[in-house]
């Protein structure tokens, strides 16, 4: 069933009509292999924040397949730093996307997986303490946690000096999550390409203009240029467009 604004497809392959959710869902899918896929909004001019949060680009439509993808995937990739400053809430699902994953053989909630190198986090933040699923934290070695965040998740040390991701993606996916969502932040974003492990980018293109300030969805050390092939263009009736492009 179609909500809220309409969304058609504009390329590929046009739709006749708007799209409900299944199909969708269908454009976006679940590779056949380990996949991490990475979800960003930013206004027309790059930017990625309006007054410090990404909520104020998001609008609808971009709500409504933030919530398809969080349906698709096995485990929900957040930095401890959007964690906090986005005041992430327990990652839950509708009846109707919960059902939906136990018709695929998914379990019916993504699990949280939070990258923090200094496990400066807090147990009670309903992100863990109302989680449905225990949470992941990918950490260091040496790291010292908060007096109650071991009760809450699993820790993960993957590295000395910093967070290993390419040796955490390894362990997330030894637990069956195979199939990867990362919400940013912008560090996230930037390491994770540093390390070659993007393997597609969906990318909301809100139809405002922010002015100087913002920074990028990407952030951090300097990476070499990789082709990102598009793969299809959605347009909601408001101007928003969603963009998925995809390794081959």
């Amino acid at each position: 069933m179609s909500i809220g604004t309409p969304i058609s497809a504009l390329w590929p392959e046009p739709s006749a009509g708007p799209l409900d959710d299944a199909a969708i869902a269908a454009r976006y899918g679940r590779a056949d292999h380990p996949h991490l896929r990475v979800n960003f909004v930013s206004s027309v001019d790059g930017a990625v924040a309006v007054d410090g949060y990404s909520a104020g680009l998001s609008g609808e439509p971009d709500k409504r397949v933030f919530g398809l993808l969080r349906m698709l995937c096995d485990g929900l990739l957040v930095a401890a730093g959007t964690l906090r400053h986005e005041g992430y809430r327990a990652v839950r699902l509708d009846e109707r996307r919960r059902a939906w994953r136990r018709e695929h053989g998914l379990a019916e909630y993504p699990t949280l997986v939070v990258v923090s190198g200094s496990l400066d986090l807090d147990p009670g933040q309903k992100a863990f303490a109302d989680a449905p699923v225990r949470p992941i934290v990918l950490t260091r070695a040496g790291a010292t946690a908060p007096p109650g965040l071991a009760d809450v998740a699993d820790l993960v040390p993957c590295g000395d000096e910093r967070v290993d991701l390419v040796a955490g993606l390894t362990e997330l996916r030894r637990r069956g999550l195979d199939q990867l969502l990362c919400e940013g932040g912008p560090h996230l974003f930037g390491a994770l390409t540093a390390a070659d492990l993007v393997d597609e980018v969906c990318l909301t293109v809100a139809p405002l203009l922010a002015g100087p300030g913002p920074g990028r969805i990407t952030a951090g050390e300097a990476s070499p240029v990789r082709h990102l092939p598009l793969r299809h263009v959605l347009a909601a009736a408001d101007g928003t467009l969603m963009l998925r492009y995809c390794r081959a």
